[in-house]
């Protein structure tokens, strides 16, 4: 035993990988190890000599066991120090240059939409995404019978049965926020509402949850003139172009009357839009004088203050702007998609440094 203990602690104190060790406590421990080999004589001695040899057996297979996982832990340990070596990192060298992530298109036209209302002297206004039937419907002059109202285009909130009160919507576009505002306010007012809208809808082009910014401006000698003016300098610095034609298109709206949807000049030359030039006209936003029964309900007296007001698809201009085929994929959550259209996390858009870059 003492030549077995000797040659197997030598072995042991040698190695130098963890294969090699398991190697050495197979030949020693293992079924057919030299020191299981010498227990299993036991049997054939006599008690006198099993109670010599047994405990020095296992005294011999103890102390073995002992010194491989001694030396098990001094080779991990010395893998370890090797690594931390080869991958040391001096913390104080200056941090490299990395992208913060990117900002979504929706986030980054909002932003681009108000830096050029902001420098036409509009405020930003925001109110809530669930609204009362009133705020959203009636203090807008929209009439009871009128599709917008139908179930099949706008999303109600439950009522449990019995509850007579008024209902609740998720707000169809922005203008509640204008009447919310106006109340609050009253007049003189130039504000733009961007915000989450929601209608019953979904395909290439439309999606039950979209973004919009309505503008609203009220005071006593505004006039349709003002409203063309603001529009033509809004669109030019949007997409960035020194001239533009827009076309007005008389329309319908139970908020606005006069009412007009408004085309501007395009080309499509090689599936890209060009704004400013060519013979094609594309919608882009629907506007007109707001109507005095929506002065009346937000409290402000209509024979006293005027105003326009237009809405703008946040989505839509994103799109057309950055030549965004579907509407769809701006709610995909795919990375792939954003970290190709989206934009540097520190890009904020300035009219003096430009919306985009």
């Amino acid at each position: 035993m003492d030549v077995l203990k000797a040659k197997y602690l030598d072995l042991i104190g040698k190695a130098d990988s963890e294969s090699g060790l398991e190697d050495l406590r197979i030949a020693a421990l293992g079924k057919k190890g030299e020191i299981s080999l010498q227990m299993r004589e036991l049997g054939k001695m006599s008690p006198e000599e099993r109670q010599t040899a047994g405990p020095a057996l296992n005294a011999l297979k103890d102390e073995i066991n002992s010194a491989l996982v001694a030396k098990k832990a001094a080779l991990g340990d010395a893998a370890l120090d090797e690594r931390l070596r080869g991958e040391w990192l001096d913390v104080t060298l200056p941090a490299r240059g990395r992208p913060l992530g990117s900002i979504h298109p929706i986030s980054q036209v909002t932003e681009e939409v108000t830096a050029i209302f902001a420098d036409m002297g509009f405020s930003v206004a925001e109110g809530p995404q669930i609204e009362s039937d009133w705020y959203n419907f009636d203090a807008l002059n929209i009439p009871g019978h009128h599709p917008a109202r139908a179930e099949m285009d706008t999303f109600y909130t439950h009522r449990a049965e019995g509850d007579n009160r008024p209902p609740h919507v998720l707000r169809t576009h922005t203008s509640p926020v204008q009447i919310r505002s106006l109340e609050a306010n009253g007049a003189p007012i130039r504000i733009i509402c961007p915000g989450r809208v929601y209608r019953a809808d979904y395909d290439q082009t439309h999606t039950p949850m979209f973004h919009q910014v309505e503008g609203l401006a009220i005071d006593k000698d505004i006039s349709m003139a003002n409203l063309k003016w603001c529009l033509e300098e809004f669109v030019k610095a949007f997409f960035e172009v020194d001239q533009v034609d827009l076309r007005f298109r008389a329309s319908h709206f139970p908020f606005t009357e006069p009412s007009a949807e408004v085309d501007i000049r395009c080309s499509w030359e090689g599936g890209t839009l060009k704004v400013g030039e060519g013979d094609d006209w594309l919608e882009i936003l629907g506007s007109g004088m707001v109507h005095p029964k929506v002065l009346q309900a937000a409290g402000v007296d209509p024979s006293v203050y005027q105003g326009f007001a237009f809405g703008v698809g946040i989505d839509r201009i994103a799109m057309l702007k950055y030549g965004i085929p579907d509407l769809r994929a701006f709610f995909d959550s795919d990375l792939r998609w954003l970290r190709h259209y989206g934009f540097r996390s520190l890009d904020v858009p300035t009219l003096h440094g430009g919306l985009s870059k």
